[in-house]
């Protein structure tokens, strides 16, 4: 299964989702923005581009889309990559309304005359308020449309672009990020929590109370797992070593699965 219809599966299984209410109106509180690192702060806002960066990180392609809440923020993503066109593509993120700012969702299928799509934060009626995630049908050429934003996927992107007919897949950039100096046993740390879910992905869990930003007792322990199994990337002469060092956290990031 290729990367696109990966996304597309994990959008397609979140259709039928729908955002809490209060005083007998939908309020935007969802599942969504508390489930993407750096878009916490979105709960209760418009979520219709957090919703493609969850989808984009639950398929494990985060660095193929935006991490955004806007949709203006996705349009200039994409254009300042030159990945984005007129056309539709299976797996591409369109952008509705003046300057792509609207609204956004997930292309799945399209044909010479619609775009079929799933989007979260819209309604099955076509009102301005939004309620859950739904699959809609588009018309191509409707003037609400904007553009598609294309997503570098490794085995390229099936486009109606002619311009992108027969256009060699682009290779997709490293997953792989430095560890940051504050990392250590005993300091809080955002990276921490990035931490704790490589060394589950990768075998050495379970980290009980994880996961957290504290770099504590059990998370100490599963990196002693690590350099148990992996004693290469251990400081010298120390037995359980609980301390990542920068080499130990690409080998890890590699172990789970990132390229």
């Amino acid at each position: 299964m290729g990367d696109a219809q990966n996304i597309i599966n994990i959008a397609k299984a979140e259709v039928g989702y729908h955002e809490g209410r209060s005083d007998g109106h939908w309020n935007n509180h969802q599942r969504y923005s508390p489930a993407v690192p750096g878009l916490e702060w979105s709960q209760n806002q418009a979520w219709c581009a957090t919703f493609v960066s969850w989808c984009a990180m639950k398929a494990g392609l985060a660095d193929l889309y935006p991490r955004t809440a806007s949709c203006l923020t996705g349009v200039a993503w994409f254009k300042q990559r030159k990945r984005f066109s007129e056309y539709p593509a299976v797996g591409s993120q369109v952008f509705f309304g003046s300057g792509g700012g609207a609204h956004t969702g997930l292309v799945y299928a399209y044909d010479d005359d619609f775009v079929y799509t799933v989007e979260g934060n819209t309604n099955a009626g076509g009102s301005a308020e939004g309620d859950g995630v739904y699959l809609k049908k588009r018309e191509r050429r409707s003037s609400y449309v904007y553009g598609y934003g294309y997503p570098a996927y490794i085995e390229g992107i099936d486009s109606a672009d002619p311009a992108w007919k027969g256009k060699a897949p682009a290779k997709p950039a490293s997953q792989l990020v430095a560890l940051a100096s504050g990392v250590k046993p005993g300091a809080r740390h955002a990276q921490v929590r990035e931490l704790q879910q490589l060394l589950i992905k990768a075998g050495f869990g379970p980290i009980p109370g994880s996961v957290t930003d504290l770099y504590g007792t059990e998370t100490q322990k599963a990196v002693g797992r690590f350099h148990d199994a992996n004693p290469r990337y251990r400081s010298v002469g120390v037995a359980h070593d609980p301390k990542i060092g920068p080499s130990g956290f690409v080998a890890l990031q590699k172990l789970a699965g990132r390229r």
